[in-house]
Parts: C-alpha cells; sequence; structure tokens
C-alpha cells in the first residue's frame, strides 16, 4: 500500500512513463528495479564479479556497461590507438561499403546467455568472459553488453556512466525508480567535475583562432565569429 510513514512519493506516483510504471500491463506483477553499480575503475568491477561469482547471487541476471576501448573485437578497429568510436560509427553506418560482422552476430552472446540461464548455468561475468566468447561466437561484447541491460537485475558500470547526462543518454540508461550503488563514493566529486569540463590545447586553439580569422576577414557571419575570435585571443 502506499506508504504514509515517510515523506517519499511512492504513493503519490503519477508518472506514465512506462518503464517505471509500478504494475505491468500483463497482470499485477510488481516492478522491479534494476541495481546500477558504479565503481571508479574497470579493475573494480573485475573484482566486485569475482566476489559476487563467490555469493548464492551468482546466477542473478547481470552485464556489464564498458567502453570499446576494453570490449570491441573487429580485428581493424581494435588495432586503433585513438578513434575506435568514430570508426565503430563508420562501419555501423557502411559508409565505405563495409559493415561490422561482429554487430551482426550480436544477438548469438544474448542467446547464450539465455540458454545458460535456462539450464541454471548462468554464472557471474567479467569482461574478459564476455569478449573471450565473443571472440569464439564471433560476436560484439560491446553491444552484447548493451543488450543484456534489458534483462539484467544488476549492471556494473564505471562512474561517469552513470553522472554524465551525454553517456547516459547515448547507452540509454533511465535512472529513475531504480536502485543505484556508487563504490567508494569519495571519488563522485573528481567524476563530476570531470563530467562537465572540456581540455583543449594551444594548438587547438590557435587552429581556432586562424579559422576564425578566415571567417572574418572575408566576412562570413562576421558579426558572431568576431565575437568568438576575441574569445580565442584572450585565451
Amino acid at each position: 500500500g502506499p506508504c504514509t510513514e515517510c515523506s517519499c512519493s511512492s504513493g503519490k506516483e503519477t508518472d506514465k512513463d512506462t518503464s517505471n510504471t509500478k504494475k505491468k500491463e500483463n497482470g499485477d506483477r510488481s516492478f522491479i528495479p534494476k541495481i546500477f553499480f558504479g565503481t571508479r575503475t574497470h579493475k573494480q568491477i573485475s573484482q566486485i564479479t569475482r566476489e559476487l561469482k563467490r555469493t548464492m547471487y551468482s546466477s542473478v541476471p547481470m552485464t556489464i556497461l564498458s567502453s570499446r576501448d576494453h570490449t570491441c573485437i573487429h580485428p581493424v578497429v581494435s588495432s586503433s590507438v585513438s578513434n575506435r568510436n568514430e570508426m565503430c560509427v563508420e562501419l555501423l553506418d557502411g559508409k565505405h561499403g563495409k559493415s561490422c560482422l561482429y554487430y551482426h552476430g550480436v544477438h548469438k552472446l544474448s542467446e547464450h546467455h539465455a540458454l545458460q540461464a535456462a539450464h541454471r548455468m548462468y554464472q557471474a561475468w567479467d569482461i574478459e568472459d564476455l569478449v573471450s566468447l565473443g571472440k569464439k561466437l564471433r560476436a560484439c561484447a560491446y553491444f552484447a553488453a548493451r543488450e543484456l541491460m534489458v534483462g539484467a537485475d544488476i549492471v556494473f558500470c564505471p562512474y561517469n556512466y552513470l553522472l554524465d547526462p551525454q553517456i547516459r543518454e547515448s547507452m540509454e540508461i533511465n535512472l529513475k525508480g531504480q536502485v543505484v550503488i556508487l563504490d567508494e563514493a569519495h571519488n563522485i566529486e573528481d567524476c563530476a567535475r570531470e563530467s562537465v569540463s572540456y581540455s583543449v590545447t594551444e594548438s587547438q586553439l590557435r587552429a581556432a583562432r586562424e579559422e576564425l580569422d578566415f571567417m572574418v576577414n572575408n566576412k562570413i557571419r562576421q558579426k558572431d565569429h568576431e565575437a568568438l575570435l576575441g574569445v580565442c585571443c584572450s585565451l
């Protein structure tokens, strides 16, 4: 029933958001929130999943969200040092007439975990386990981990996946009505600061100044570019 002992809004919920409704359309089954477990580093996620495997909750459906740096198995993209994200997007868009065959095999990984769960063989796993299985099945571990989030009860990820609104949106993370656990939360301040900060080099500033100078001299939206040029010069 409604909560009357404290000031929480559990008895006054009016939001129509389908992902957070208290009862599902197909019956009176209560909404069960996911647990989002945020850590500072990927190494800490490995430690936590190792401990989870030792508990009675090892068979609980889970997933680990991480970057392409840790999960991409495409031989060309994964060998790139700096622009893995851009190369991945280009392959998915088929810009150069090529596509990623590993991406098209994502369902193989999700089906594998579903099969394990059905036979009660499901065990907590780590990123390395998922990547290894992805290579074996020729399936993308990065997108498989995101797909597994739909049926997962617990989702492990770095802090910034929960704190940075842009990353939350790109990863389709909705925290409303969910349980959020932040490990070593005294590091949150630094992470939050990084999420709303941006770094530029002197060479980038010089390049921007030259381009803006060209725009002003050629009278291209001169009024707008003069103001930006002034900012670059002052920096």
